[in-house]
């Protein structure tokens, strides 16, 4: 049986040596799913027969270590993120049924080094929102506390690791829908430099924002599946071709010399208490590690969330244009006209949220508009994004919370999308400027609710943002402690 607290380096590494099949892996984690989601919601599909006859080529192979750096792990996927003959719903009634006829490059690259893909996780429809309750299919429950938001977009990813349902899981993100879900749950969430992982099979939001990121419990497994999945594919003409180092020999725990941000006037006001002790024991620790910790000033970055739902709703209006009932997606039962048969084909198959973004969208886009809003948005983007780059070219990271507060409840924000949206304030800047950034917990809130931490670094600099989290991991252990529900785990004392 493979250890409760199982990590995606300790299957691999177990499968090698040969202490367990990748069926006994596989097999844990269809056994926690089982178990677990009906309370959680974290997965729209499992597919046990699938994720089984993989692991069972898998332990058949002559040699083992020859399988890839992920051979045997189970891993989880963003129901955003294709997968042929699976269905891919994205969350929403407009894709319900969809089987799309191929598979992302960044699952086929997992599946290539080993991996076995147990199931499509729960998500905001078409990746849009901060909660999880944007989803056709019922709300994703926090593991941490059943009343609370695990966060979103990308919340099933977060939630199935947290709780032990997978070791690792993939998720998207645009606005910080990766990292806030990882904070909440109390996991490591990283999302890449933009064009470092490839896009395509990721169903589109916002083309010039999305990014696909990793959910672990531990440094060392994101680094070890990013190293496997990122890379230039001539499928996606964003990807970039710079190298793909190999990240965990990174992780030395050594960051003397090493100099690191706060923002201190951007995290003055309308942070939580408890997250803002966070940040500064976080300081502490790195400080005592040999790096220097030295404010820096980021006054536009309270710009942020403005500009990035201009460009980000502009962007999903068109994205969102081609679900017209007419080549694939939800067609209404009742076509009428062709007109009527667009309308009523997106007014069934989006949901409310949706429908919000794609109306703002249009509105940024329209003639007499685009000018004073979106022109000005990209302009304005520009400002945040030399400035960010300008703080890194003295530091070698910018540590801030990953969001204001720890997961709040289910249901609270749903009436207020400004409040909702204001959960992003500390992640949609990095997105803005494409700069590589990673969620990694840093305690505890006096409830017992997980806070996050968050790392923004240089462009393609993946490997110094992980030196420093993994630095930290040491010395706090958090990722240690497990909600006290955890599929087969157990909570743990943490520092």
């Amino acid at each position: 049986m493979v250890d409760p607290d199982w990590t995606a380096t300790a299957i691999h590494a177990r499968f090698v040596r040969g202490d367990i099949s990748a069926s006994e892996a596989c097999d844990t984690a269809l056994a926690r799913i089982a178990a677990g989601n009906a309370d959680l919601n974290a997965f729209l599909l499992v597919d046990q027969d699938g994720a089984r006859r993989r692991a069972a080529d898998l332990d058949t192979a002559p040699d083992r270590a020859a399988c890839g750096a992920l051979a045997g792990v189970p891993v989880a996927i963003k129901d955003n993120l294709s997968t042929a003959g699976l269905d891919t719903t994205a969350g929403s009634r407009m894709l319900q049924g969809y089987r799309p006829p191929y598979t992302a490059t960044a699952v086929a690259r997992l599946e290539a080094a080993g991996a076995v893909v147990v199931g499509k996780t729960n998500c905001d429809e078409f990746a849009m929102g901060s909660s999880n309750e944007h989803s056709a299919f019922g709300p994703v429950r926090n593991p941490w506390a059943r009343d609370r938001t695990p966060g979103g977009s990308s919340g099933g990813s977060a939630a199935a690791v947290a709780a032990g349902m997978a070791p690792i899981a993939l998720g998207s993100d645009t606005g910080g829908s990766v990292r806030q879900p990882a904070g909440f749950c109390g996991i490591v969430g990283i999302r890449p430099t933009y064009g470092r992982v490839s896009r395509y099979g990721l169903v589109s939001f916002a083309s010039s924002l999305d990014q696909i990121g990793v959910f672990a419990t531990t440094v060392a497994d994101a680094a070890r599946v990013l190293g496997v999945m990122a890379g230039e594919d001539p499928r996606d003409a964003t990807t970039a071709s710079a190298p793909v180092p190999d990240w965990t020999a990174a992780l030395t725990g050594d960051i003397r010399g090493c100099r690191i941000g706060v923002p201190t006037a951007l995290i003055a006001s309308g942070v939580d208490p408890d997250v803002a002790h966070a940040v500064a024991t976080a300081a502490s620790v790195l400080r005592d590690r040999g790096a220097t910790v030295e404010h820096v000033d980021l006054p536009h970055s309270a710009l942020a969330i403005p500009v990035y739902y201009v460009i980000a709703t502009a962007e999903a209006s068109s994205n969102l244009a081609r679900y017209d009932g007419v080549r694939y997606g939800h067609r209404t039962d009742e076509p009428g006209s062709l007109l009527q048969m667009y309308e009523r084909s997106r007014d069934e198959g989006f949901g409310a949220e949706v429908k919000r973004r794609i109306i703002l969208g249009t509105f940024v886009l329209s003639a007499g508009y685009s000018d004073a809003f979106y022109a000005r948005a990209q302009q304005v983007r520009r400002v945040i994004t030399a400035e960010l780059e300008s703080v890194l070219t003295g530091v070698d990271a910018v540590l801030l919370p990953t969001s204001p507060t720890p997961a709040f409840r289910l249901g609270e924000r749903l009436d207020d999308p400004l409040q909702m949206y204001l959960a992003d304030v500390f992640t949609v800047g990095s997105s803005l400027a494409g700069l590589p950034a990673l969620s990694m917990p840093g305690g505890y809130s006096a409830s017992g609710l997980p806070i996050g931490i968050q790392l923004i670094g240089r462009r393609f600099d993946e490997a110094g943002l992980m030196r420093l989290a993994e630095a930290y991991e040491r010395d706090t252990r958090w990722f240690e402690r497990r909600p006290p529900a955890a599929c087969g785990g157990r909570e743990t004392p943490g520092r």
